[in-house]
């Protein structure tokens, strides 16, 4: 553990590096420890996020070193978590970009724009510049670390969720955008029956000393939070602290903060626009940035791996150079090709092959190309009906089911 943020192995876009993580997984110590930022968290999210693994995967991989797991185990539960997310955006849609119902104050009452203090890692309160470091050097949270920022940037300094939502996504290799947006709203109390909040107390019992954060302005109680959470004149600033001086300053006794690292929408070199001559009369394997894994076995002979990014998606949701490069290169490792365009232009170019196959999945929208995809696994049957709450589809995913491996079908 170093003094600023934890030493992490680099996310490395290889199957090999997520089986690695895969089977360093325990459920029975991430119980025991998961709230805690040096606990026995799995870090597989962005092999998740961008399918290299998938949820039943994961679950088999589990169950052939701890069989008989319970469903109720923490480790399965937040499986959970993830598809009900993927739940309220299927049946919600865009509609999960804006408030789902009113939160402890009115929509005009929060700032539309981070404030440069805290993009800059230098708010004087360590959990949370702590973690803004963390977020830019490693492209990874964890999630106790994600509702303490999310919490501060909505409740302290009056920042809309949304606003705060985007900027972490465009740093996340994990970014998912059903589990990261409605995580924000779960926080802001948009999405929740109340505003998620924390005090210093609460980061001393679960975070490293450098995280910890006594007198500033989370070293209160948690009446004095929700009030706060409540009010809506001036925002909380940043205030002056020693965490500059732990961490190198300007000089002038002022932390001089970071530089947060640029978002692009365009591709590493390497991508080019579409060729439709070169897909006639061809089979291709449609790779995209959330169907990263190895294509199946049975695929024909001479079947085209093809990836490709929608320029609209990357102009909407910018992404940091690490995600690029995670994606990127596991892109060029699977494919012949790499094309970058709009949707029509893609969906025009798909059109001239003799069969497209590849695995859907959310993030691609509205994209015509949708329709010739498999849709992804998954490992909750999700209710037909929305659910208004996570209890409700947990309760209705796992009636009857008490061993984990029921949900394989094994």
């Amino acid at each position: 553990m170093s003094g600023q943020l934890f030493d992490t192995e680099p996310f490395e876009p290889t199957p090999a590096a997520a089986r690695a993580r895969l089977a360093a997984v325990r459920p029975g110590e991430y119980a025991r420890t998961r709230n805690h930022l040096d606990g026995a968290v799995t870090r597989l999210s962005p092999y998740l996020t961008h399918g290299l693994l998938t949820l039943p995967e994961v679950l088999g991989a589990v169950l052939q070193h701890r069989p008989g797991l319970p469903v109720q185990n923490k480790l399965v539960y937040e499986f959970g978590w993830r598809e009900y997310f993927h739940h309220v955006w299927q049946h919600e849609g865009d509609a999960i970009f804006e408030s789902l119902h009113a939160g402890p104050l009115p929509e005009h009452a929060y700032a539309r724009e981070l404030p440069a203090d805290l993009r800059e890692a230098r708010t004087g309160v360590p959990v949370v510049d702590q973690a803004v470091r963390m977020l830019y050097a490693t492209g990874w949270l964890h999630n106790h670390a994600r509702m303490w920022l999310a919490s501060y940037t909505v409740h302290h300094r009056k920042v809309h969720w949304r606003t705060g939502a985007d900027w972490m996504f465009g740093h996340l290799l994990d970014g998912d955008l059903a589990s990261n947006h409605l995580s924000w709203q779960w926080v802001a109390g948009t999405g929740s029956h109340k505003p998620y909040l924390f005090n210093a107390e609460n980061v001393a019992r679960y975070a490293p000393q450098a995280w910890h954060s006594p007198g500033t302005v989370v070293d209160v109680s948690y009446e004095a939070l929700d009030a706060i959470a409540r009010d809506g004149g001036a925002a909380s600033g940043a205030q002056p602290s020693a965490f500059g001086q732990r961490l190198g300053t300007d000089g002038a006794g002022v932390d001089a903060g970071v530089v947060e690292p640029a978002r692009g929408a365009v591709p590493l070199p390497g991508f080019g626009p579409p060729e439709p001559l070169r897909l006639q009369g061809r089979s291709v394997w449609l790779v995209h940035p959330w169907s990263l894994a190895d294509p199946p076995a049975s695929l024909p002979q001479g079947t085209l791996r093809l990836g490709i990014c929608i320029d609209e998606w990357h102009a909407a949701w910018p992404w940091s150079a690490a995600r690029w490069r995670f994606v990127g290169e596991r892109m060029a490792a699977l494919c012949a090709a790499l094309w970058h365009a709009d949707g029509p232009a893609l969906h025009a170019a798909l059109a001239e092959a003799a069969s497209v196959q590849g695995i859907d999945d959310a993030h691609l929208g509205t994209w015509p190309g949708r329709r010739w995809l498999a849709p992804p696994a998954r490992l909750f049957a999700s209710p037909q009906r929305r659910c208004g709450s996570f209890s409700q589809f947990w309760t209705q995913v796992t009636r009857r089911v008490t061993d984990a491996s029921e949900l394989l079908g094994t």
